[in-house]
């Protein structure tokens, strides 16, 4: 029931944008856990929980359903109910490059596990909710603890060539991945199984109106408060549970008086324009992800970040750089009447621990760009780039190919239209994280 206290046109108005903004990333990261774990007609089905799905070839224009996707790594996701009792996430002895990480139900990351965080070396990785109060069994590497009894593992692994035989060498280290309950490796019976939910039927126009409160509700039960989290939660998660929005799944928005409904209407539109805002005002990305120690309370950059991409990793595991206006202030640049170049300086090549690579993509809906040769980023691994005379690095982002037998070597295709390219540095080096590189402009020619 509703509060009356709470009635207050200005306060609900307040509440309900805040709460839009605050659901963004549970809710979108809900759409993609329905459509992989519970949605078996779905073509991104997994099959449940627990289990792993490898990509296995690099992702094209055909690929829609990816939001800013990137072929620097391919992608290996699974998802964990951790209610019953942890699961235990084993990796392999490994040389490439891979990061495995662990994502909370509001999408920032629990772990990571993988070439910069852990080591190359095997171990196994107990992944243990909010509940669990036991003791990790001998044998564990480290213990990865979530605010979410709901959790997603998103693996990177990276792809060095499209040839047959290193798709197949990425594949072995894919299946490499394992994932257990945490009684099957400890050799102990298993636990009383957590009820099944009722999971609601994911529908894209729930972020349209005030029934996303209705979905906020069911997943707060799986998103427990605790005192852990920051002072932002726990006084917003207090206004919502005066509006009946307190985990229980039980909220009614038909029950509310007209002139709630009203305020909560105007809130929403209030949450998606402040959103559309800090989107189109982004200058950087680089801060978008990370945990929530990182992150905080700071729900309008969880949500610019689940907006452009939602999984994106921890900037000293990547940074993110991002070119949407080019050097004359048009934002975002178009490809469709001009060209385009970026040029590093001699001195000034992205310093990446790992690599690096820069992709453009077709706007609105961050797509790749279709283009002859069945490119999508340049980078430092890229075969055949030619380096200015100075030893500099120029990309030639534009719509056609070069007739410049070196700038075409160069070239990363652009659409015929509007267009931002991402800058990605695996491995960062401190330069990266403290500002003192800095990307060079994107240039109109």
């Amino acid at each position: 029931m509703v509060n009356p206290a709470l009635v207050d046109p200005a306060t609900i108005r307040t509440t309900a944008a805040e709460a839009w903004i605050r659901a963004h990333p549970i809710l979108r990261n809900y759409r993609t856990l329905y459509a992989q774990a519970l949605d078996d007609a779905d073509p991104g089905y997994v099959g449940g929980f627990g289990v792993f799905r490898h990509t296995t070839r690099p992702a094209t224009p055909a690929d829609t359903d990816a939001v800013t996707p990137d072929n620097d790594t391919l992608p290996s996701r699974a998802w964990l109910d951790l209610r019953a009792e942890p699961w235990v996430l084993s990796v392999p002895d490994e040389e490439r490059y891979h990061v495995l990480a662990v994502h909370e139900l509001d999408t920032l990351q629990a772990g990571l596990i993988g070439s910069r965080a852990t080591g190359r070396q095997a171990g196994d990785y107990l992944v243990a909710g909010p509940d669990w109060q036991g003791e990790a069994p001998p044998g564990i590497t480290g213990v990865i603890r979530t605010a979410t009894r709901l959790v997603g593992v998103l693996a990177h692994t990276r792809l060095t060539g499209t040839a047959p035989a290193d798709l197949a060498a990425l594949k072995a280290v894919q299946e490499r991945y394992r994932l257990r309950p945490l009684h099957e490796y400890a050799g102990t019976p298993a636990p009383t199984p957590a009820p099944e939910p009722v999971w609601p039927v994911w529908r894209d126009e729930v972020l349209d109106g005030v029934e996303f409160l209705t979905f906020l509700d069911f997943l707060l039960g799986f998103f427990p408060l605790t005192d852990e989290l920051p002072p932002a939660e726990t006084e917003l998660r207090g206004r919502l549970a005066d509006l009946g929005i307190d985990g229980r799944g039980e909220f009614e928005p038909a029950v509310l008086p007209l002139e709630v409904r009203a305020e909560l209407d105007r809130g929403i539109a209030d949450g998606r324009a402040r959103l559309t805002r800090a989107v189109a005002e982004l200058r950087d990305s680089a801060s978008l992800f990370g945990t929530r120690a990182e992150l905080g309370g700071d729900f309008l950059r969880q949500a610019v970040g689940a907006e452009l991409g939602p999984y994106g990793l921890p900037t000293e595991e990547v940074w993110y750089g991002r070119w949407a206006a080019d050097s004359e202030g048009r934002r975002p640049p178009d490809a469709g009447d001009r060209d385009h170049l970026i040029r590093f300086a001699p001195d000034a090549l992205p310093p990446a621990r790992f690599f690096w690579s820069a992709t453009a993509y077709a706007l609105p809906g961050h797509r790749l760009v279709a283009n002859p040769l069945d490119r999508y980023s340049v980078g430092g691994h890229t075969p055949g780039l030619v380096h200015d005379r100075d030893g500099g690095l120029t990309l030639y982002v534009q719509r056609e190919r070069p007739a410049d037998a070196e700038h075409s070597a160069n070239w990363l295709p652009a659409p015929d239209g509007p267009f931002a390219v991402v800058l990605r540095i695996h491995g960062p080096e401190a330069s990266v994280l403290d500002g003192r590189w800095q990307p060079p402009p994107l240039t109109p020619r």
